[in-house]
């Protein structure tokens, strides 16, 4: 039975739709290679990037030979290259379990709330209402709001979408039926309204709807036109559910046409959550037309760019630029030349532009003028917004390719104006370290114009006791996810950094010396067992991680869960309401 679930709110309508409700298809019939079909390319921007670049897919690496456990020393040597897929192979050394071990460093677990999320994704954030604080966690497919004024005896007060066990989620969804849902979403007090308001982005789907776009011409024809809004939605929040809240502004982010309808909307739509502390300029990750099309991702058509908005009013949003950076749109000489010359041309494999918007540490209109944006295989890029309207490029950093997985997705400024630092990692897509380590670089921008990068922060080791030698041998996925963004309580805490490392749970890094970056702590959760989920889940293990900084609180998301944890490296927990309200009143 297919479902579209909505969740009603005032004066509009909040979606949701399930990715993953069942097992993951196959995004290719052996080992990496998308060969199971025919080469079909019928769309026209498609068919540009296709002539436009050469053929060049990673060969799949044997296991034991070309990657592996070392006998002699227990390290593990990771791939020089792999394709994307959800079918990699296990190697030589690998547990044959699911570790039921949990360990810690410096941390203890304050709670946990089994079957929260979903097995796959979280965004979340937190919002004070009359003196109780709200967690929301979500994805496409749900969305469950928690009071947690007491840490220790949250309770969920909303919840909408699938919820999982053993036999898989609750709803089955079919995310190309899905006719409007929302992905992040960002939270922020607006002075001329006196309410949180709350921006919803609405982009197309990057899972469920289509495997390999060479050989699926219906399904790039259906992206397209997209059955959804590419954009973003504005809703006054005038309580913490969604039947409180009023949608006051839609928006397309195809700036060439504002008024085409869902089906005629071009673009990515915006991109995960946006840059905005509740002012007059906001930043989004979008591709604003079909033309940024040069990327090499085999299931998405877009190398989205940034956009900036005049949200003054938010009732009506204004469009004020398009950021782009070279190699990102066909039809332009100079910007399919600097691709070509990328060593990620024709891999079929690589994400290209931005997965998340610029971020700075404080809001353009109140002073903010560098930020720092993450552009996949493209790059690191630092730009000057002192002047909105005409945003300026200022600085470029590569690093060699490091694919399958992304690069340079997250990038974490709680450090720079103490330091002139940041930190910018990617992610892994494929489990059993089949792809290369993903490196968190924390990178030296005291000057702007030349950013390098100073140092990596150390792998993660398993814990005295274990009984494998390297985190890779514990299955699943291995490698950083992101630090929680602008949305956590206070932006962070000086000297620390707090990651979701998947495999490796939750690592805290003390970054005092942002050039010797070293391991303060961390939080290994226990893997579900098949009582709890399917076994085709577990490898995401903790995927999300979201740090209350004001009641030294750290939410973990892992596959079965979310735990509450504490930790000395923050300071004694606040296990009561907070003191001061968040969002901030700027």
């Amino acid at each position: 039975m297919k479902r579209s679930f909505r969740f009603m709110a005032g004066g509009g309508i909040i979606a949701a739709a399930l990715l993953h409700a069942t097992a993951p298809t196959a995004a290719s019939s052996g080992e990496g290679g998308h060969d199971a079909a025919p080469i079909n390319v019928v769309d026209p921007w498609l068919k540009a990037w296709q002539d436009l670049t050469p053929e060049n897919p990673p060969a799949p690496p044997v296991p034991g030979v070309d990657y592996g456990i070392d006998p002699a020393t227990g390290a593990f040597r990771h791939p020089v290259a792999t394709p994307l897929t959800t079918s990699a192979p296990s190697f030589p050394g690998q547990l044959d379990h699911w570790d039921q071990n949990s360990y810690a460093k410096n941390v203890d677990v304050v709670a946990f709330y089994p079957a929260v999320t979903s097995p796959w994704h979280a965004w979340a954030s937190v919002v004070d209402f009359d003196g109780r604080r709200y967690l929301y966690t979500h994805d496409r497919d749900y969305l469950r709001i928690m009071d947690v004024t007491d840490p220790r005896k949250a309770k969920i007060v909303w919840s909408q979408g699938g919820v999982w066990n053993a036999k898989g989620s609750s709803e089955d969804w079919d995310a190309s039926e899905v006719t409007d849902y929302f992905g992040g979403v960002t939270i922020a007090w607006n002075k001329k309204l006196q309410r949180n308001v709350l921006i919803a982005s609405y982009e197309i789907g990057r899972f469920g709807l289509m495997d390999d776009k060479r050989r699926q011409p219906d399904k790039v024809e259906a992206q397209r036109h997209y059955n959804s809004l590419k954009g973003f939605k504005v809703f006054v929040m005038n309580g913490p559910t969604p039947d409180k809240w009023d949608l006051i502004a839609t928006r397309t982010t195809d700036i060439q046409h504002p008024d085409a309808p869902i089906g005629q909307q071009q673009g990515s739509g915006a991109l995960d959550g946006a840059t905005w502390w509740g002012g007059k300029y906001m930043l989004l990750s979008a591709a604003p037309d079909d033309s940024y099309g040069l990327t090499e991702y085999p299931d998405y058509l877009y190398s989205p760019g940034y956009q900036v908005w005049d949200m003054e009013d938010p009732a009506n949003p204004k469009f004020v630029s398009q950021i782009s950076v070279p190699g990102q749109q066909l039809g332009d000489k100079a910007s399919e030349a600097t691709y070509l010359a990328n060593p990620r041309a024709g891999n079929r494999t690589s994400w290209m532009g931005s997965r998340t918007p610029i971020v700075l540490t404080k809001p353009v209109e109140e002073g903010g003028k560098i930020g720092f944006g993450g552009m996949g295989g493209l790059g690191f890029y630092s730009f000057d917004l002192s002047d909105p309207a005409q945003p300026r490029t200022l600085g470029h950093l590569s690093v060699p390719p490091s694919y399958a997985g992304t690069e340079f997705d997250n990038i974490d400024v709680s450090q720079y104006d103490r330091t002139g630092f940041v930190f910018s990692n990617g992610y892994p897509m494929n489990e059993n370290c089949y792809e290369p380590f993903k490196d968190i670089y924390s990178i030296d921008v005291r000057d702007p114009a030349n950013p390098r990068v100073a140092a990596k922060f150390p792998r993660p080791t398993p814990p005295p006791g274990a009984s494998f030698t390297d985190f890779c041998q514990r299955r699943g996925s291995f490698g950083p996810k992101r630090s929680g963004g602008l949305g956590q309580p206070e932006g962070g805490r000086q000297g620390l950094a707090v990651y979701a490392f998947y495999n490796a749970g939750i690592q805290i890094f003390d970054v005092k010396d942002p050039a010797k970056p070293t391991i303060a702590g961390y939080f290994v959760p226990r893997f579900p067992t098949k009582d709890e989920l399917p076994e085709y889940t577990f490898g995401n293990s903790t995927f999300a991680v979201f740090t209350e900084y004001d009641r030294n609180i750290i939410w973990a998301f892992s596959v079965n869960g979310v735990y509450a944890l504490s930790s000395p490296l923050l300071g004694k927990p606040r296990l009561t309401a907070p003191t001061k309200v968040w969002p901030e009143r700027r």
